[in-house]
Order: C-alpha cells, then structure tokens, then sequence
C-alpha cells in the first residue's frame, strides 16, 4: 500500500540528540578524549577571559567546532554556521542543543582570535600527548621529524622588492646565503617566502610545518609551523626535541633517544646537536652524487642496527603530512602571518592525533 506524502510538521520530537548518533560513528570515540583534553587546560582557558561582562561563546565549544573544520574539511566560518545550523551530528559534537542559536560567523571569528593570542592549540596538543601517553600510546626512546611545505594565501605576482634585505651571510640559504625570498616581500602576507623544496618544482609563497611523532603508533609529540627556509626543519627540529626532552620522566632513559630524518637532516651542525643531547642520529645519508661530503655520521652510528628500523618507520610521519593536506586546509592556509599558520597547524595536527587515538583505544559500548 502506497503511503501518505503527510505535509503536518511536528511539534516536538521525543529523540535527544545523543540517541541520534551512531554508537560505532567515529566522532563517539573522539568527544571524550577531547573532553579530557579540554578538563585538562581549562585552568589556562580561565585566564584569557575576564571574570564580568556578558558570556562569550564558549572556549570548549569554540574549540570542538575548529576540529570539526579540520575533520570534515569544511572550507569556511560560513560554511561551518550553516552546518551548525542543521547538523544534528556537528551540534551534538560541538555541545549545542536542537534549539540552540548558531553564532554569527563575525563573532565566531573575533572570538577564535583571542584562543590564537592565547596559543591555544600549543595547550591543546599537549593536552592530547598527555592523554595519549596515559594510554600507553607513544615511544619514550624512538622519534622521527620532518618537515612540509604550507602554501600560504598570497600570490606570487604580489611579491615586491623590501627596502631592506638581509646583508650578505645572514639570508636564509644555506650558510646564510641571501636568496631570491630574502629579496622580495609579499604585499598580502610579508612572512610568506618564495620557496621550494626540490630544485624541479616552481617557488610558491609558503610557510614551512614540522613535526615530530613517536615510532610506535605514529602519533605526533610535537609540531609548530615557521617561515620558510633552508635551515628552518633542522632548527625547528631541535625545538621539538628539547621539549620532548623536558616532558619526560627525571631520571635516565631506559634506553638512548633515537630521532630518524631524511638527508635534507644531514648536516654537521645538526648531528652535532642531537649528540650533545645524547640523541642517537638515525639520519639519512647521501649515497651518490656531490652531496656526500654532507655525510657527518660516524662509522658507528652508521653501523647501528636500529638506523635500519627509524628509517623504516619514516614514513609513518608522511601520513601525517598526507591527511593534513589531501583535502584539508593545510593545502594553502588562508590565515596570514607565521603566528597564526603556526596556530592552525597545531590545531590539524591535534585532530590528527585525535583521529588517530580513536582507532588505537577501544571504545566501552554503553547502553543507551
């Protein structure tokens, strides 16, 4: 029997929104560990708001709708309101009630840029490694970095001559050699640079994005974001280290840290470095061609069995590149200025994390 096209609405609706959502859909497993994470930095939260005056949107709610962006590739504020708007799935993440109002995109905005002051999403990552490292998630000993390219929301017809390049030995080549980006300064966004990674690519205007993750399952311990150049991956990479270093437990290690990199890593200095700090150097080195003067390992840190294993596990940290800039957006930023890519790239690398917990920590199955 065919039934009746009814056009009478209903009044209320006897469903929450809690029973809407699928109990295998994966966002289930990603709101509790956000909730976690956001207990965990509400203290700092406290501070970038002041104690009267009328309530702003909340940091909590302000922050699960941003890894909603990133997590479903939505491409604006905009965008973002008018899924709020109808997505019961997004309302019911983001904490919203069926009736409650969505935000003008406007205040949505302002309200981000005090959570950027605040270098929110530092905390937030943090917050997430912490609850990661409470699960037994991550690798004390072994590391591996690298470094990717951010196209950034300038165009290259923009770029003008500065009044003021750098003198002669304090550019960002290497060596400090003064380069065609030292010269130029983008109108639209200044701490762009002209820059490419291989010599066959074309110069774009980018911001470089580092990261270091632990070898065990992958995840990232560490990330910022910094204008691009030549020495900036090894400089960032150190960075990252002496805060891996300083979060973890007092006492001797129960074996030597590893850090696995590509050749682009293969630098005396940088090797150096990661020996001061009792860092095993399980860095790529040039096999052929002019560059195997850069070699800077000694025979037996070349010899070293587990060389073989961090340079196998390097590819683990590509796929963390890939999901950030497949179709997200991390493939050109529409933010300006170093601070704020370094903001948001923290932001993706944390919904990454996130994304990646859920599929390593069983979720209880509860009765609903």
């Amino acid at each position: 029997m065919r039934g009746n096209d009814t056009k009478q609405g209903a009044v209320f609706s006897y469903i929450t929104l809690e029973r809407r959502v699928p109990a295998e859909h994966p966002l289930r497993a990603i709101r509790p560990m956000i909730d976690r994470a956001l207990e965990r930095i509400s203290g700092e939260l406290g501070k970038l708001y002041a104690t009267t005056g009328r309530p702003s949107i909340a940091p909590e709610r302000l922050l699960r709708s941003l890894l909603l962006m990133v997590l479903y590739s939505v491409r604006s504020e905009r965008q973002l309101m008018e899924q709020l708007n109808y997505n019961l799935l997004f309302r019911w993440f983001v904490g919203l009630e069926m009736d409650d109002e969505v935000w003008d995109e406007t205040v949505f905005t302002k309200n981000r840029e005090r959570l950027i002051a605040g270098e929110v999403s530092q905390q937030l990552l943090g917050a997430v490694v912490a609850e990661a490292r409470e699960k037994e998630l991550l690798s004390a000993e072994h590391f591996t970095v690298d470094g990717t390219l951010i196209q950034a929301w300038a165009a290259s017809r923009s770029f003008e001559e500065k009044s003021d390049p750098p003198a002669r030995g304090k550019g960002s080549g290497h060596d400090g050699d003064v380069l065609l980006r030292d010269k130029v300064e983008s109108k639209t966004d200044p701490e762009a640079r002209l820059y490419k990674k291989a010599t066959a690519d074309q110069s774009v205007p980018s911001y470089q994005g580092h990261a270091m993750i632990e070898n065990r399952n992958g995840l990232a311990v560490a990330a910022q974001a910094s204008c691009a150049a030549t020495a900036a991956e090894r400089e960032a990479a150190l960075e990252m280290l002496d805060k891996v270093i300083e979060r973890k437990d007092a006492g001797a290690p129960e074996a030597a840290m590893t850090l696995g990199a590509d050749t682009q890593y293969q630098d005396a200095k940088f090797i150096a470095e990661l020996r001061k700090r009792g860092v095993a150097p399980h860095v790529s080195e040039y096999t052929k061609g002019g560059n195997r003067w850069k070699n800077a390992l000694s025979e037996a840190e070349r010899s070293d069995p587990g060389r073989a294993i961090s340079q196998k596990k390097r590819k683990l940290i590509e796929r963390v590149f890939g999901w950030a800039k497949l179709d997200r957006q991390l493939k050109q930023i529409k933010l300006r200025g170093v601070r704020r890519v370094d903001w948001f790239f923290r932001l993706v690398i944390t919904a990454y994390n996130l994304k990646r917990m859920s599929r390593l920590i069983p979720v209880p199955q509860e009765g609903r």
